[in-house]
């Protein structure tokens, strides 16, 4: 099976061509692919697939198996991935998602994709639709208690749930004791993403994240996204700021008129491989004793 290695700002994901490669077993696969000693080593797997109702189709597995909706960086891997490889020659491309269908708008020079805006559509603030088990109709600034430690956070969809949290440093902020706390609290029903915000100045912001089904990862797309939702709406930044995350930096505005997301950073093939079809199935779980 071939694939291709890419990551957006350290956030890395394995793709596979699905208009070439067949993917039975993809959450086994998941597992089995993101193992960085035993399998290739990756935040998870990204599927591009035709879509009925956009250009594409990204259909992406956390480390863990489980399917997650959107990733803001595996998406702008996707635009690179299709123009760089010769699937499309559209500079403006759609991609099916389960959070619905996203819009990228491709830098390209000398013939290869090095930045991919992306509109990441509407914030959902909703408790219910995040979701969020909360007697708020919008979860901002409410407490939350870990570990008998009370944090303030604010709830975010784009697509997938996110709660942020603004800390005094997030360098020494205890992410690995702290994450899969939040991560499996109970008033979040479909788990959580949580993003852990140092505010610099009204533009800019340094953040880690806890990604559920991974666990921390070097960036975050929707996590950026949501999190510049969140400092603007406890009115901490304006409305467009810098996030500096621990693999690079992505810009992102909520357009509060039209009420959109949009984000841009880079994209970056690291390689190009191909895994043995029996070594596949025996990492994904499928081969025969």
């Amino acid at each position: 099976m071939k694939f291709t290695k890419m990551e957006g700002l350290g956030n890395d994901y394995i793709y596979i061509n699905c208009f070439q490669e067949r993917v039975e077993h993809p959450r086994e696969l998941a597992v089995g692919f993101s193992d960085r000693h035993f399998g290739i080593g990756a935040d998870g797997i990204i599927l591009i697939k035709p879509s009925e109702i956009a250009d594409f189709c990204m259909d992406m597995y956390n480390a863990d198996g489980s399917q997650a909706e959107m990733c803001g960086n595996g998406i702008r891997c996707v635009g690179k991935y299709v123009y760089d490889y010769g699937l499309t020659d559209k500079e403006q491309i759609s991609v099916e998602t389960l959070a619905g269908i996203k819009y990228l708008d491709l830098t390209v020079e000398k013939g290869k994709v090095t930045l991919v805006t992306v509109d990441m559509g509407m914030p959902i603030l909703q408790a219910a639709e995040i979701p969020v088990v909360s007697d708020r109709e919008q979860v901002v600034d409410a407490p939350i208690v870990i570990n008998d430690c009370e944090y303030r956070m604010t709830c975010v969809s784009m697509g997938n749930p996110h709660a942020v949290v603004f800390v005094d440093n997030v360098q020494e902020f205890p992410l690995e004791a702290v994450g899969p706390l939040f991560e499996h609290h109970k008033v979040f029903p479909n788990r959580i993403n949580a993003e852990f915000i140092e505010i610099i100045n009204d533009t800019e912001v340094n953040m880690r994240v806890w990604e559920r089904g991974t666990g921390e990862t070097l960036a975050c797309g929707t996590g950026a996204c949501a999190s510049t939702v969140a400092c603007i709406l406890n009115h901490r930044t304006k409305d467009a700021i810098t996030l500096h995350l621990l693999g690079g930096d992505l810009k992102v505005k909520w357009d509060r008129d039209a009420n959109k997301v949009y984000m841009t950073g880079p994209a970056r093939v690291v390689f190009d491989g191909e895994i043995d079809e029996e070594y596949s199935a025996e990492l994904s779980g499928t081969g025969k004793d």
